[in-house]
């Protein structure tokens, strides 16, 4: 989570563009976006080659490799030396914006390769940097801005939207990297899996299952052809805006996975045609926003009569996912209790159709200090043919931050690894009250109850009688104090009068 530091830092970033005509946030959020990217570049190999020169072994695929590159837009050959951060920034302003503009940045456009995703995301954008004191004053002020790996980029981009008064329209703000982690330790991802999130935005879901992969079958990625899979097969995503597609691969990238499969286009629409085809699902869609009815896939229009985002995007799910394939979305409360039609659809479909495993209520401070939104996890597999027995409900209390627009550490107040523990436990817990922070529902009473899927309808929450004294006892206790009252005041008079 970036931090009030780190925030004064880009402020003066962005303050130092402003000063310099940029008067577009966009346009400023897209040229800091490139510079950073072409700053972790160079540390990601940085890192490696520290790595290399401990073990003795040699450096695989890197980024830039001893000797030239041959730049095809100029037709000259340039030191790959030369376009690495920790290089150019110690150059002269003038020099420094000539390696930049026409060697880096176009370098930066190629290295995806031709018909990848990051190169189809990259292929229309403009280095608009022109002068020299300008473009050195933001890579001093970016080398300020310290990294802790490529969620840096996530983070920073997540604050500019802020500035940009953008954060949280329709639902687009960055999940906390916090709970994207809990969603994937609980869905546990593996090299087998095929795992697709149809609103990627920065690919913060995508970027930690392949942490988590990496963590979890480090040996497993020696074998070269698990490792092409890693790289080619395993991550998929879409997203609508553009921007959020290209920080998207570059953060894929600087995670190992230079060739996800990628889109940009609207999930919802009929230019989507993914069926039956991913093992895993990971997502926190847009549920703020309502489409035209011509902009949703006629599938989705069959399955769920709505224009409502956060049902379409589950309606999707089931469809996109194999028999088999398990989900964990986060969704509106609104889902979970919603008396309309079409919410009920939903319920029942994952209650009767699909498999539900669990409902995770998180609290509303979760999206501060952008949104103070109840919101709730949902896991279910598709079966298409049922399968719910029981359904777990959790009420987590606690993420380890503060539920105030601050959002600070507090370590001592977390939920996360009891709900990742009892998770993985379901069995232990068949016994527990529903007086309790987590229990197990039967399906057929949550049919019953019109598929309310909200962790308060079920929780029984424990009373104590309270037993008061008679109604003479209370009088005679009233009198006793009058009288003294009385006493006190007689005697107060008297000083008065004496």
């Amino acid at each position: 989570m970036i931090t009030g530091e780190i925030k004064q830092k880009v402020d003066a970033v962005w303050q130092t563009f402003w000063n310099n005509g940029f008067t577009q946030p966009s346009a400023i959020f897209e040229q800091m976006t490139y510079l950073l990217f072409m700053k972790m570049l160079d540390e990601r190999q940085q890192s490696k080659e520290l790595i290399a020169s401990l073990t003795g072994d040699t450096l695989v695929n890197p980024t830039f490799p001893d000797g030239l590159w041959h730049n095809p837009t100029t037709d000259q050959e340039v030191p790959y030396r030369e376009m690495r951060w920790h290089v150019f920034k110690e150059m002269a302003p003038d020099k420094m914006l000539n390696r930049v503009r026409n060697d880096v940045f176009i370098f930066l456009r190629h290295i995806g390769g031709i018909g990848s995703a990051y190169s189809r995301a990259m292929e229309d954008t403009v280095f608009q940097i022109n002068n020299a004191r300008l473009l050195s004053r933001v890579v001093e002020g970016i080398e300020e801005i310290a990294s802790d790996g490529a969620d840096m980029m996530g983070d920073v981009y997540e604050y500019m939207l802020s500035k940009m008064a953008a954060s949280g329209t329709n639902g687009q703000f960055r999940t906390p990297r916090h709970i994207i982690r809990l969603m994937v330790e609980l869905m546990r991802p593996t090299l087998d899996d095929t795992i697709c999130d149809p609103a990627m935005g920065s690919a913060g879901f995508l970027m930690e299952a392949a942490r988590y992969i990496e963590e979890h079958q480090r040996d497993q990625l020696l074998n070269i052809d698990l490792q092409q899979r890693f790289r080619r097969e395993i991550f998929h995503g879409s997203d609508s805006d553009a921007s959020m597609l290209r920080i998207g691969c570059m953060n894929m990238m600087l995670h190992d996975v230079d060739e996800p499969q990628l889109y940009y286009r609207n999930s919802l629409s009929d230019e989507n045609n993914d069926t039956n085809r991913y093992t895993l699902c990971l997502a926190n869609p847009p549920f703020a926003g309502s489409l035209d009815q011509d902009d949703i896939a006629h599938s989705l229009r069959a399955a769920v009569k709505t224009k409502k985002t956060e049902l379409l995007f589950l309606a999707l799910m089931m469809r996109m996912l194999q028999t088999g394939g398990r989900c964990a979305s986060i969704v509106p409360d609104t889902v979970l209790t919603g008396d309309a039609q079409a919410y009920k659809t939903i319920r029942s479909a994952l209650v009767d159709n699909h498999c539900l495993q669990a409902v995770i209520a998180m609290p509303s401070g979760v999206f501060q200090p952008y949104s103070g939104v109840s919101t709730a996890i949902v896991i279910f597999t598709k079966t298409g043919t049922g399968g719910t027995d029981r359904v777990w409900f959790y009420d987590m209390r606690a993420d380890g931050f503060s539920l105030t627009t601050q959002r600070t550490p507090t370590p001592k107040q977390n939920d996360i690894p009891d709900i990742v523990e009892r998770y993985h436990h379901l069995d232990r817990e068949a016994g527990r009250s529903r007086k309790e922070q987590s229990f197990l529902v039967p399906a057929d009473e949550i049919r019953e109850n019109g598929y309310d899927l909200s962790y308060k309808r079920y929780h029984e929450v424990e009373r104590q009688a309270i037993v008061y004294d008679a109604p003479e006892t209370i009088i005679a206790r009233m009198e006793e104090r009058q009288k003294a009252i009385d006493q006190a005041f007689a005697e107060f008079k008297k000083l008065l009068n004496s």
